[in-house]
């Protein structure tokens, strides 16, 4: 009868290790997309939201005015940042209407505690796809090299080394490295590019509160 080379029953023929190595790459594969899908709508969000407050905060309204309509409790990672900065300047504020000793370096110590939270969020997820990247072709080679073995196994005890006894387990085995190859390959890529749009994120959250921070130090020495 003619084999069937179909992935379930590759799956169904192969020994319970390489089942779990496979269960196991599958598994890493999913979540390393529901990671990417997850982070790309964030950062696009991340993006519109950062582009969408700098508009208001160099539209000339006062920035009292805007913090006040942010409020304490604001949802934007900019919004928190200047949030953040806004509450120490005030708390910076005798009753008499002078400054404590000390109101720029705490100004600036506020914002980025706020924006390493930020970069804490936009950067979580990240490692397993690190991690799924260089991991997962060693795990399907491990896999491909069990089912070798049991295919050698098998073939020394039949006594019989046609292709048609090598064939199916050669290619069971030979699908956990590539269901290794479908985990980590995606996974590198999407590594690569979301880092590199985290730190362009976060790079503009810094540039925003040097530029918030230069203007509140100009009320400091006025």
């Amino acid at each position: 009868m003619e084999a069937d080379f179909s992935f379930f029953a590759l799956f169904w023929r192969a020994s319970f290790v390489v089942q779990m190595v496979m269960i196991l790459l599958l598994a890493a594969s999913f979540w390393g997309w529901a990671i990417i899908i997850r982070k790309a709508i964030a950062y696009r969000a991340a993006r519109n939201e950062q582009a969408a407050f700098d508009g208001a905060f160099w539209s000339g309204e006062p920035l009292d005015e805007l913090y006040d309509q942010i409020g304490t409790a604001p949802d934007g990672a900019s919004e928190k940042i200047f949030a953040a900065g806004m509450l120490e300047w005030r708390r910076s504020h005798r009753q008499d209407g002078g400054l404590i000793a000390g109101a720029q370096a705490r100004i600036d110590r506020s914002m980025d505690v706020a924006i390493n939270k930020e970069a804490e969020d936009l950067t979580a997820g990240l490692p397993f796809l690190a991690t799924v990247g260089s991991t997962a072709p060693f795990v399907g080679l491990f896999g491909t090299v069990w089912g070798i073995m049991n295919s050698f196994i098998e073939i020394a005890g039949q006594q019989n080394t046609s292709l048609a006894v090598v064939a199916p387990g050669i290619a069971e085995a030979l699908l956990a490295t590539g269901l290794g190859l479908l985990a980590a390959i995606p996974a590198v890529v999407a590594y690569n590019k979301l880092s590199a749009d985290s730190d362009k994120i976060v790079a503009g959250y810094e540039s925003f509160a040097d530029e918030f921070s230069t203007i509140l130090s100009r009320q400091l020495g006025a």
